[in-house]
């Protein structure tokens, strides 16, 4: 019988290697015996909090191994886990807490006093250990089905909120089996966990590792955008795989002397369009490693398509590849009729990685998770936003987005969510928020707003700070234009392509 359940997965491994080393930071070792018995207890605890099936737990920690065990423990505990990062602007962070409706928080001493106010029990996993230690460290007997929730993660909203993908046991096992069918980890193996606990490539980089057998390796907290801290980690810890965003692994590339690391078997990019330029650089600075282009949604347990990139492709782009396993892609026009060979339509995904929603928004999942004309009965597909054309070969090839939803060092940004903050502002009268330079690896996002009639004129700095008391440091514009008015094409519609040449007022 297929085991579909995540930490039932990991159990599995504890029983086939308890004194190997599952987890190392800095100087820190945890063998897969201790954490399955620090997760153990931990999982008990909760559920004497009421912790169950689809129960959602929150967890705000730093990238630690104190954030594994408690993910873990979520998990064996037979919930759901949802990760905040304390960075993020109180009112947000108040509203992401009290839209996931979790009813237990998982954080510390040192970040608890800035956490927003919710009706959630707060465990302080590190004051509470001496009674969360006084637990049973036997494997808790919680029933736990595939179609039930592993985790809960938000991306951007263009409602201008925030909106949690509710993603399940089946999914991300299905997504976590066919990566260690394609590229076979094994106990040697030692992955870099750097992406934020609050994105999806979090997912595979915590447990991928932690079902076959690897260690994994955690990066200290923000040293994913130190490329001199993560070369030296990946040579000193001998790292064999890792992720990187194709705009940092246009950063890292630009690294002076990167000769040292010999470690490297496999390099996963996503997140991002990886240009045929960069996938060259990249091949030829690691010639031992092979280098993979992936491609999927929050909405789709991480990843759907990919890509195994070569020295001899055509320069013309780099495919996002092949649907991975139980997995369906379809190219669809406005009709959602399949698009002809070479002919650009919309990516729609179906099949066992799709999510169950979005939490507690019946009306957002009604639209874009969509009933499947091409599956059985209650079968439903995704309508992702972007677009694609299928290739001779049988190949995706993305072509951009439908809307105005943009990627940045692949983090997904909904460009109407700024728009929403920005027209808030009494003094703002028009707002549109665009991205300049979007091919580069630097892309920097503007916003152009008109100014209300009034005394009063906001200046840069000051919009600036406006919008970051309300969004993650990555969503706040580089560059606010002032403009007399906004461009308007000849149908009267918005002429977002004139922007760039509208007159700035300063």
């Amino acid at each position: 019988m297929t085991v579909n359940i995540l930490h039932r997965l990991i159990e599995d491994q504890v029983e086939r290697t308890p004194n190997d080393p599952a987890i190392k930071y800095r100087e820190r070792k945890l063998s897969y015996r201790e954490l399955d018995r620090r997760a153990n207890k931990l999982a008990n605890y909760l559920q004497s909090l009421g912790a169950g099936p689809d129960v959602r737990i929150g967890i705000c920690l730093p990238r630690s191994i104190e954030l594994m065990v408690g993910m873990l423990g979520v998990l064996k505990a037979g919930s759901a886990y949802v990760p905040f990062d304390h960075s993020y602007p109180p009112d947000r962070l108040a509203y992401m807490v009290n839209d996931a409706g979790v009813e237990v928080m998982i954080t510390s001493e040192s970040i608890v006093q800035i956490l927003p106010k919710t009706s959630a029990e707060v465990v302080c996993i590190d004051s509470a250990w001496s009674n969360i230690d006084k637990q049973s460290d036997k494997t808790p007997n919680v029933p736990v089905h595939g179609d039930n929730l592993a985790y809960v993660i938000f991306t951007s909203g263009s409602t201008g909120r925030p909106k949690g993908a509710m993603n399940t046991h089946a999914a991300i096992v299905n997504r976590l089996e066919w990566m260690q069918r394609s590229y076979a980890l094994g106990a040697g193996d030692r992955v870099l966990q750097k992406t934020p606990a609050s994105f999806d490539v979090s997912v595979w980089e915590f447990f991928l590792p932690l079902i076959v057998g690897a260690t994994v390796v955690l990066a200290k907290p923000d040293g994913h955008r130190d490329r001199d801290y993560l070369a030296d980690l990946i040579h000193r810890e001998g790292i064999t795989t890792i992720h990187f965003v194709p705009s940092m692994l246009d950063i890292f590339l630009g690294k002076p002397d990167l000769s040292n690391i010999v470690s490297l078997r496999r390099i996963i990019c996503s997140g991002e369009a990886l240009s045929p330029a960069l996938k060259d650089r990249c091949l030829a600075t690691f010639e031992s490693a092979e280098l993979h282009n992936l491609y999927g949604p929050t909405e789709a347990a991480v990843d759907v398509t990919a890509w195994a990139c070569a020295n001899d492709e055509s320069p013309a782009s780099v495919p996002i590849g092949y649907p991975i396993d139980n997995i369906q892609i379809y190219n669809l026009d406005e009709n959602l009729a399949f698009c002809a060979e070479g002919e650009v339509g919309e990516l729609y995904i179906a099949g066992v990685g799709l999510a169950r929603g979005y939490v507690n928004h019946p009306d957002l999942t009604a639209e874009r998770f969509i009933p499947n004309p091409y599956g059985g009965p209650g079968s439903r597909m995704y309508r992702t936003g972007d677009l694609c054309k299928l290739r001779p070969d049988g190949a995706f090839e993305y072509m951009g987005r439908i809307d105005h939803q943009v990627k940045i060092r692949g983090l997904r940004i909904e460009l109407g969510e700024i728009e929403q903050v920005l027209i808030h502002n009494d003094l703002i009268d028009q707002a549109v928020v665009t991205v300049a330079d979007p091919a580069s690896s630097a892309p920097r996002i503007i916003a152009h707003v008109t100014i209300a009639q009034g005394p009063n004129r906001p200046t840069e700095n000051d919009l600036r700070r406006y919008v970051g008391r309300r969004l993650p440091a990555y969503m706040v514009p580089s560059k606010f234009i002032f403009l007399d008015e906004m461009p308007i094409s000849v149908n009267g519609k918005l002429d977002r392509s004139a922007l760039s040449k509208s007159h700035v007022v300063r």
